[in-house]
């Protein structure tokens, strides 16, 4: 096996945006370290160094890996890093994305390197390993209450007094706690937090108005603590009726811009920017619309969104719903946010005329909103996959196994053998990143260039 790439050709390909940033050195760490025989996708029966995964040459279509295989398009991920880039300059927010889709340290710089101001996660062990890697401004968008993960993100804000570091509240139980815990572990400098408003019904998040105005009041009162912001999430307002979504969501928009408005009245903000934040990743167009009429406060508002699925987009759910963005926004097909996730299996078996059994199940592919939908076909040596016909659809999935039901007047049924590679789109990327501890990044051409770890 060929020896691992210079750290200077590393760099050049692993920002997949462009510059790279003094997180390098983590990240490089990743490429010293040594893949051993039973990592998943990749075909080595001998130690690797994961740096010179690009040096074996693999191609995904000779079948040169172990199957299943997950895969990220690096154009396509080029492409959205940048469509997002300029997305956010045009409406005047910023972008904190959702790095629990990916959880993977090469993402996360490329996102930081292509202009996000910071990460958002959703635990403190996340913002922990986000930490290791370089990452310095994180937005937790949760509740910060167990005393473990409260200590363990002071030490954070402690080990590195430019680590910016923000959480949720929407309770007065929730501002003592945290008062009472900074204040017993000496924190130096203030807990910055923004106030959650939800939704009736919904997760978490004070549930009227007036709620969450009194515990803005707490957190600008308590010691230890200042409020930063105001805070929301309108993904979950997803239904049948999606003209009713779509008002529901410009008026909980609107909800948000109010109370930062009363709390400002008040003047209980005290940092020099006020957040202002929400957008997961099918909405993010009304939010940033909706964020850029808020003006004439005591101090800059900083608009940040937080979608996670636009970097690699999917074949599903999130698909459906930016093609209504690119409706909205006049963007075409084309230009728009394309999928850049894939997982590669092989057909293993043919047990019925119009039934194919492949090489990934639950453990692979998410499962939780759609099924994996079956893209192309490929036998290795040919010289270009195969559009699936109509009608061929991944009917179930066991934990190993896909069930790949064909129709039963599809030459695609007599052709299909044993071998042969089907490439499927998943709907809804967060729950597959995490049953991959390792990417494989390729080319439009399925050559393999360089790894993504994740850390679930």
């Amino acid at each position: 096996m060929r020896g691992a790439p210079s750290p200077g050709a590393y760099l050049k390909r692993t920002a997949l945006s462009g510059a790279a940033r003094a997180t390098s050195a983590p990240l490089l760490s990743l490429e010293k370290q040594l893949l051993h025989p039973g990592v998943k996708g990749l075909p080595i029966t001998a130690p690797l160094p994961q740096g010179a995964i690009g040096a074996q040459q693999w191609n995904v279509l000779r079948a040169d890996t172990s199957f299943p295989v997950a895969v990220l398009k690096i154009s396509a991920i080029q492409h959205n890093l940048e469509w997002m880039r300029r997305f956010c300059e045009r409406h005047g927010a910023q972008l904190a994305p959702h790095g629990k889709t990916t959880m993977s340290p090469q993402l996360f710089s490329a996102q930081l390197a292509n202009g996000a101001w910071g990460i958002t996660l959703a635990s403190v062990t996340q913002a922990q390993t986000a930490f290791r890697y370089g990452v310095r401004r994180v937005l937790l968008a949760n509740q910060l209450v167990a005393p473990a993960d409260i200590k363990a993100a002071v030490a954070l804000m402690r080990q590195d007094s430019g680590f910016e570091f923000f959480a949720l509240v929407d309770s007065s139980a929730g501002v003592a706690r945290l008062s009472q815990a900074v204040t017993r572990l000496g924190l130096e400098r203030p807990l910055p937090l923004l106030v959650e408003l939800g939704l009736a019904g919904k997760r978490a998040g004070c549930r009227t108005m007036e709620e969450a105005l009194a515990v803005a009041r707490e957190v600008a009162a308590a010691p230890g603590l200042e409020l930063a912001g105001i805070e929301g999430y309108e993904g979950l307002l997803t239904s049948k009726d999606q003209e009713r979504d779509h008002q529901e969501v410009r008026d909980f928009v609107a909800r948000l811009a109010d109370l930062l408005r009363q709390a400002d009245g008040e003047g209980l903000f005290t940092r020099e920017r006020i957040l202002l934040s929400a957008g997961g990743s099918a909405y993010f167009d009304f939010v940033a619309n909706g964020f850029a009429q808020v003006k004439g406060l005591s101090r800059p508002v900083l608009p940040v969104l937080r979608s996670g699925c636009y970097l690699t987009n999917d074949h599903g759910h999130y698909q459906d719903m930016i093609a209504k963005l690119n409706a909205r926004e006049g963007v075409t097909p084309e230009q728009g946010l394309r999928p850049a996730l894939e997982i590669w299996s092989m057909v293993l078996s043919r047990p019925e005329p119009t039934l194919a059994i492949l090489s990934m199940g639950k453990r692979d592919a998410s499962y939780d909103i759609d099924l994996p939908r079956a893209l192309v076909w490929h036998r290795p040596g040919a010289a270009e996959p195969g559009a699936m016909p109509e009608g061929c659809r991944i009917e179930k999935m066991n934990d190993q196994h896909a069930y790949l039901r064909m129709p039963a007047d599809a030459a695609i049924g007599a052709e299909l053998a044993v071998g042969d590679l089907v490439g499927c789109g998943i709907s809804h990327p967060c729950t597959t990143f995490d049953k991959w501890p390792l990417l494989l990044a390729v080319d439009d051409d399925y050559g393999v260039r360089h790894a993504i770890n994740t850390f679930f």
